[in-house]
This record gives C-alpha cells, sequence and structure tokens, in this order.
C-alpha cells in the first residue's frame, strides 16, 4: 500500500507575471474532489493529521512554504518532503499519515476525495496497526 503514495508534479504556467499551476480532478490527480482544506500556522514542532481513513483518498500540496509527510501502511515508513508549490502526494485510504517540520509560512492544502465524516477516521494507531495488519 505505501507504495501507492506518491509524488504529483502538477502543470505549471509562467512568464514575467509569475506563474499558474493547474491542478484537476480526475486528471492531475486519481479522484473527483469533494471536500478542500488547508493548514496555516502550525509551529515546527506540531504534527498534524495522525490518522488514518476508511474511505478518503488525499492529495497535499504546500502551496507555501515547507513541510514532511510520514506515511505508514503498518509493514513500512516513508518520508516526504513537500517544498515545491507545483508537486503534491496522493495518499491513498487506509494509510497513517503525520504532517509535521512546517515553516513559520507553510501553507497545507489538502485535497479529498470524500466529504467530511468522523465515523471513517481511524486516530488511535494501535488500532489502525490491528485493522491493517487483519487483511
Amino acid at each position: 500500500m505505501i507504495e501507492q503514495c506518491k509524488l504529483i508534479e502538477f502543470p505549471q504556467k509562467g512568464d514575467y507575471r509569475g506563474h499558474l499551476v493547474i491542478v484537476e480532478g480526475n486528471q492531475d490527480i486519481p479522484f473527483h474532489i469533494k471536500r478542500v482544506f488547508y493548514i496555516y500556522g502550525s509551529d515546527r514542532e506540531v504534527i498534524r493529521g495522525k490518522h488514518a481513513n476508511y474511505n478518503t483518498e488525499f492529495v497535499l500540496i504546500n502551496v507555501a512554504g515547507t513541510s514532511k509527510v510520514r506515511v505508514d501502511d503498518g509493514r513500512q515508513q516513508k518520508i516526504f518532503s513537500l517544498d515545491r508549490p507545483h508537486i503534491g502526494i496522493y495518499l491513498p485510504k487506509m494509510v497513517w499519515k503525520d504532517m509535521y517540520d512546517f515553516s513559520e509560512d507553510s501553507v497545507l492544502l489538502v485535497l479529498a476525495s470524500e466529504h467530511y465524516d468522523e465515523k471513517e477516521y481511524i486516530r488511535d494507531y494501535a488500532e489502525y496497526l490491528e485493522i491493517v495488519n487483519e487483511k
């Protein structure tokens, strides 16, 4: 499952006026976007996320600043650095995710395949390990 977590480079256009990055659901990312949110104002020591989702897929993009994302499938872990506004990381469902090491100017944009539903979140790591190791 962790091998499905991958960096995505989005099309960008630019000239003397600046840059434009294009992200389209079902084209640049592998799902229809149902929810968008962003995280900002997090200190470097803060860890966000700390959960897995039964049904939701995500794409995370640091549109400003930098952050790191640690993904875990119960067997392996991998760390991604998000440090360019035209690069994102795709996270499939049932992957544990921690976002951390936020720069002071970090704005982490999150695109989600599902609307928010608290019932589909797994927020206890031990419970997550039990679930993924049953499969």
